[in-house]
């Protein structure tokens, strides 16, 4: 193994972004930092960083190995919290998508610590497209249809994950919402975190692509179903992000939801899989998701 304090600067850099920042971090000055950013270099006999200019960036090299080590220290981090906490609730931070976060799990948080009093669970919203691999501070994640297989990561199914094209109830008239050229004089709000979103649902849905009157990109899939509530388009979101909108009439359906191929899952580390926590949260999720209809 490297020597432990090397690992530690070497760490501290890759999070601050530079030596002074990471010296901070650590409570030392820079030129401690440097010395042991040196003597990692000397173990591996391999360069790790850039240097230019007084700076000291990560180079290819550096930061695929500070991937590994941020998740090492994490795991250990995790460990050490669980060994403290033993006679307290074991605490999950769990990463979910935004839309859902907000619209799916939040109203049913106060179910989860009802049921699950052992656990206590920070949720942490986070983008779409976000993976497990790249968040070393979170324990688990919920991952929808984006969800592709990755290497250490574990991932247990407990949800359709239906979508379909939603907009302002004002914005269509029920009598001609399965006529196709209805979509073709509206107006596509696409999310650019997730801008294949449509072209899923033409496909899973069996419907003719439509040309659309205009198409309107907007940054990411919370602002399109806001934009979509206030009138100003149609976008193609998961039911699972919109399920409140629904409820309470803000968002209508015209087409109803079709349902991806891969559905929600609920991701860990592999090294994690078997914990009592990750366990009671997945025995949790696979019981409301098939109470939820996703038609």
């Amino acid at each position: 193994m490297p020597p432990l304090n090397a690992l530690r600067a070497f760490d501290a850099l890759a999070r601050c972004g530079s030596l002074r920042a990471a010296a901070l971090d650590l409570g030392v000055v820079p030129g401690a930092v440097r010395q042991q950013l040196q003597s990692l270099e000397e173990y591996f006999g391999a360069a790790l960083f850039i240097r230019k200019g007084g700076r000291v960036t990560l180079n290819a090299a550096g930061r695929r190995f500070a991937d590994a080590v941020g998740v090492a220290f994490a795991i250990v981090s995790r460990a050490a919290e669980e060994v403290q906490q033993r006679d307290r609730k074991t605490r999950l931070r769990l990463g979910v998508p935004m839309p859902m976060a907000v619209s799916w799990l939040m109203p049913r948080l106060p179910r989860i610590h009802n049921d699950l009093r052992d656990l206590e669970i920070d949720v942490v919203a986070v983008a779409v497209t976000r993976t497990l691999a790249s968040a070393p501070d979170l324990d688990a994640m919920i991952a929808g249809g984006e969800y592709r297989p990755l290497p250490d990561i574990a991932a247990t199914a407990f949800m359709v994950d239906a979508f379909g094209p939603v907009s302002s109830p004002s914005g269509f008239d029920p009598s001609d919402a399965d006529l196709p050229d209805w979509l073709e004089n509206a107006t596509a709000l696409v999310a650019r975190d997730v801008p294949y979103l449509w072209d899923d649902w033409f496909r899973e849905s069996g419907r003719r692509p439509s040309r659309f009157l205009k198409r309107v990109e907007i940054d990411d899939l919370t602002l399109a179903i806001g934009a979509a509530r206030a009138g100003l388009g149609v976008t193609v979101a998961p039911r699972a992000s919109i399920e409140g909108e629904l409820a309470s009439g803000e968002l209508a359906a015209p087409f109803g939801f079709a349902s991806r191929p891969v559905g929600y899952r609920l991701c860990c580390r592999v090294a994690d899989h078997r914990s009592k926590a990750i366990a009671l949260l997945a025995e949790w999720l696979i019981r409301e998701g098939q109470a939820t209809d996703p038609a």
